[in-house]
């Protein structure tokens, strides 16, 4: 039986997914020791056809198509069909470094009750996923390599580990989340309070190959913002509120710049080029989220 499993949720992702795959079956570690499962909420782009040509040289490699609702859903067939002790969360457009199981493996063997959340580099291109795997100093990090401990804030399922049995008695992720954001945030916080201790692992690498426009973060800003007040309903705890946004100071910030349209207007002229005017719009959607879930 393998030793860590792979899950993958992914819906018309080939392009990117076609690239991840073959990451993600060029480990350091012998392909019995692993299995890659892409859940697939029933693609229409290919999916199928490229990893029924992939199994035949990789027969870890497990298709598990289905009505998935979302990555929650999607993810939890994942889970369910698992044959390994520890599960290993990538996303479709996530490319692995060779090492990354053999990282997460390493740190579940020498500890019980943990998570891993390994580090997870921003590429905007599959051209700067080359440069910064090739080229270490370029990277960037969310945390410092010396962080030891994260919350459950920074429990992010594109490079997360966690054993199954753990998973199955906290309930693996909640299905009530279809749209964007949390699921992943939301297990962490009932991980973190069922005594399962997140840890760092800055040696554990992957790239999240992903380019954005303005206007589809701004979309998804708003379901988090939605996914955020789903969270809260189900959790009504202070520091929930707090470290997701739904202060009485941001709500506030909210009603002025839509009591304001010529100020709203003025920084969605400036988004392009500022940041800070980036970051107060993506803020304004993202309570536009929450106040529309209310």
């Amino acid at each position: 039986m393998p030793e860590i499993s792979v899950v993958v949720p992914t819906y018309n992702r080939l392009e990117t997914l076609s690239r991840v795959v073959p990451t993600l079956l060029d480990q350091d570690i012998g392909s019995e020791c692993f299995e890659v499962l892409v859940c697939d909420s029933n693609s229409t782009d290919g999916t199928a056809a490229f990893l029924e040509r992939a199994r035949e040289d990789h027969p870890n490699l497990r298709h598990l198509p289905g009505p998935y609702t979302g990555r929650a859903m999607a993810r939890n067939a994942g889970i369910a069909s698992a044959r390994g002790t520890i599960v290993l969360f990538n996303d479709a457009d996530i490319l692995a470094s060779p090492d990354l199981l053999r990282r997460h493996a390493e740190r579940h063997r020498a500890r019980r009750s943990i998570a891993v959340v390994g580090l997870e580099v921003q590429a905007r291109t599959y051209e700067e996923y080359l440069d910064k795997r090739d080229h270490p100093e370029r990277r960037g990090s969310l945390h410092p390599p010396t962080r030891k401990r994260l919350s459950w804030l920074y429990f992010l399922t594109g490079n997360a580990s966690v054993r199954r049995e753990d998973l199955q008695r906290v309930g693996a992720f909640d299905e009530t989340f279809t749209g964007y954001g949390h699921e992943d945030l939301e297990l962490g916080y009932r991980l973190q309070r069922a005594g399962i201790e997140i840890l760092y692992e800055p040696l554990a690498v992957n790239y999240h190959w992903q380019d954005v426009s303005e206007g589809d973060q701004r979309e998804k800003m708003r379901l988090a913002g939605r996914s955020a007040a789903l969270f809260y309903r189900k959790h009504h705890d202070v520091r929930v509120m707090l470290n997701l946004g739904m202060t009485p100071v941001s709500r506030g910030a909210h009603s002025l710049l839509t009591r304001l349209p010529a100020l709203l207007g003025y920084f969605d002229a400036r988004s392009g080029t500022s940041p800070f005017a980036r970051r107060l719009l993506e803020q304004y959607y993202y309570v536009s989220g929450i106040k529309e879930a209310k």
